[in-house]
């Protein structure tokens, strides 16, 4: 069981924020596999204060839909807080502000993982928001910048000492962005540093590696991502594997074929066929993956431009 501020989560699992991934339908199926908790994808704080249609968009939610986490992207206090006002009258749960995100084009604008570098200034805006918010407010940070500086534990004690109430940290530096090793002593380290809640990020990719991350760092949960596209069984399957000690048997092509159709339905009814058809396409891509023959098949889907089109190619599967 995982507590964050009055927040209970159990099972100790939640979907992590993922740009072009984590709207309402994607979170919707996840949330019926098992998930009790769900962050929404990022928002740039800035494109909120200017009004973004797109961005407004994205906070689209339901009473259902819950407990529910925001995370912003930004580094101006002035502009944050604004877009704090902005949201209150959204049904979410937690405000995460990251300080982890690698891009290129986030860390040339000072945001993300660029406030690795300034772990003082990256206190006094969590103090800001800590301040601004009815929601409980926390962090998303990584290792450190680069191998040459594993900066965490700092830039962690300072966070805590800004009042949030929990903190996510992803075992990568940011210039290995998602690739090579998670550093899992880097984890244990900030754990073992401070008193709220951690929750780690990194290869969460199944139940055995769920598990090997809390034993080997003692954090108090994980951070769902990439193990999540195309297999939002994930969630049901640690409940089996923590009561049992064994995975569960793989879907069969007939559970997949149907999470599929439903995926793709709850993408209809939210975005228009049309659209829908094209922003799954790459889910697709990730619900096979394993399956042998699939190349041909696959090149076919990110052709669809029709609802009955991927329809048929998703049907096809059990033939």
């Amino acid at each position: 069981m995982l507590k964050i501020a009055h927040l209970t989560v159990s099972p100790p699992l939640i979907l992590a924020p993922m740009a072009g991934i984590t709207d309402l339908p994607f979170r919707t199926l996840n949330r019926s596999f098992g998930c009790m908790f769900a962050f929404a994808e990022m928002v740039s704080a800035r494109a909120l204060v200017q009004g973004s249609r797109h961005t407004l968009e994205m906070l689209a939610t339901l009473p259902v839909d819950q407990p529910l986490g925001l995370q912003f992207l930004g580094n101006n206090p002035c502009v944050m807080t604004k877009a704090l006002e902005l949201v209150d009258e959204y049904l979410f749960d937690l405000i995460d502000i990251n300080a982890a995100c690698p891009v290129a084009k986030v860390i040339k604008k000072g945001e993300g993982a660029h406030m690795l570098k300034e772990p003082r200034r990256l206190a006094e805006l969590l103090k800001e928001m800590v301040r601004a918010s009815r929601a409980p407010v926390t962090v998303k940070i990584r290792s450190g910048w680069d191998g040459m500086n594993i900066n965490a534990v700092e830039v962690a004690r300072h966070a805590e000492g800004a009042g949030i109430s929990a903190l996510f940290i992803h075992g990568r530096t940011r210039e290995q962005a998602y690739r090579g090793q998670v550093d899992y002593g880097i984890i244990r380290e900030v754990k073992r540093a401070l008193s709220i809640p951690v929750i780690a990020s990194g290869n969460i990719l199944s139940p055995p590696l769920i598990k090997k991350m809390l034993d080997e760092t003692g954090c108090d949960g994980v951070l769902i991502a990439r193990g999540a596209l195309g297999n939002p069984w994930i969630f049901r399957d640690w409940v089996h594997f923590l009561e049992n000690g064994t995975l569960p048997e793989r879907p069969s092509i007939l559970e997949r074929i149907d999470t599929m159709i439903r995926h793709l339905d709850l993408y209809s009814d939210f975005y228009g066929e049309k659209a829908a058809t094209v922003l799954f396409r790459k889910f697709f891509g990730w619900y096979t993956k394993g399956i042998p023959h699939m190349n041909s098949l696959k090149d076919r889907a990110f052709q669809a431009e029709t609802k009955e089109q991927m329809l048929e190619l998703i049907i096809s599967l059990s033939r």
